[in-house]
């Protein structure tokens, strides 16, 4: 059996970014074996955003963007949608984005920030347990979702690392508001490269076994433009040509494309993504879709999704969506 280490040495090798030795698990089927089971999620009661959001609005109506074609050979348009989220554990760690939900009265504790011009200053409602993506002992991106689950306040960290004294640093942290529409300052990073939040793109067991996923999703691909587009509010290249993608680019499944055959999570899954879609929120590896994890996934259902090519995705065109460069709030199309 493969190790986390084999798989990182396997992306570096193919000029792949490492995000983390759980995706190097997860990208070699022998180093998805399981040793326990995630735990089971709380399930979150707040709405995650108004209904106007552009997270919430659907897009499978919206004309296909003129750099379509080429956004997706550059991607790989033979490149598999890849599920970076399953239902068990690699030493201890879940596989996906782990969060906690915390009470109004949860304690804030200082913070301190590399990126301290482009995060909210604390206190942070961040607990001293709160998960740590691929684990406290991750090299990876470390990100942590904490989420004030009486005032629907959304807090994560990039790169974060708990402190003797209680409190937290990282190099990034951004606070978003899941009953306003407003959009963080035109050049800011947040946990993600684009700027945008991370909890409302994750793919959630809840909405699965519900039948239904009403919001875009979140995915990363290899290379990106010097560029970003509303709703993102910060792009990481320094590649200019009109191939590569902005961050903030929505992509969605074509109409065309047969969900018919597949089980019944993976179904719900790849509807979601003809309806809504996804964005591109940060640079990684080639459609690498983003989720919670969760011991009620049925990973056969989710390795369907593997069957899945870029070139089977189109982006699309959602300016006409647009009502101002500070919020997020669309336009019904």
């Amino acid at each position: 059996m493969c190790t986390p280490t084999d798989a990182r040495r396997f992306l570096r090798r193919f000029g792949m970014p490492v995000i983390g030795s759980l995706v190097g698990a997860l990208l070699l089927s022998s180093c998805a074996s399981r040793v326990s089971h995630a735990q089971t999620p709380e399930r979150l009661t707040c709405a995650v955003f108004p209904a106007d959001n552009i997270w919430n609005t659907p897009i499978d109506k919206l004309p296909i963007d003129s750099n379509s074609a080429a956004y997706t050979a550059t991607i790989g348009a033979d490149k598999p949608l890849h599920p970076v989220f399953a239902s068990g554990t690699w030493k201890g760690a879940p596989i996906g984005f782990p969060y906690a939900l915390v009470p109004g009265s949860q304690p804030k504790v200082a913070m301190s920030f590399t990126y301290s011009d482009q995060s909210e200053p604390g206190p942070y409602p961040i607990p001293p347990n709160a998960p740590i993506e691929d684990g406290s002992d991750s090299s990876g991106d470390r990100h942590v979702i904490v989420i004030d689950k009486d005032n629907c306040v959304l807090y994560e960290l990039y790169n974060a690392s708990p402190k003797p004294d209680g409190s937290w640093r990282a190099d990034s942290g951004a606070v978003f508001d899941f009953k306003s529409n407003k959009l963080r300052p035109a050049g800011w990073t947040s946990a993600d490269a684009a700027g945008l939040p991370i909890f409302p793109g994750l793919v959630r067991y809840d909405e699965v076994a519900a039948g239904e996923i009403r919001h875009a999703l979140r995915f990363t691909a290899p290379r990106t433009r010097k560029e970003f587009i509303w709703p993102a509010t910060h792009h990481a290249s320094r590649l200019t040509n009109q191939q590569y993608p902005p961050l903030g680019q929505r992509f969605r499944l074509k109409s065309s494309f047969d969900v018919s055959a597949y089980s019944p999570q993976a179904k719900v899954i790849l509807k979601g993504l003809k309806k809504y879609g996804m964005f591109l929120a940060d640079n990684g590896s080639s459609w690498f879709l983003s989720g919670v994890p969760d011991p009620r996934w049925a990973d056969g259902d989710l390795q369907e999704l593997r069957q899945v090519r870029g070139s089977d995705f189109e982006a699309v065109d959602e300016f006409s969506l647009r009502i101002g460069n500070q919020s997020a709030q669309s336009k019904h199309n």
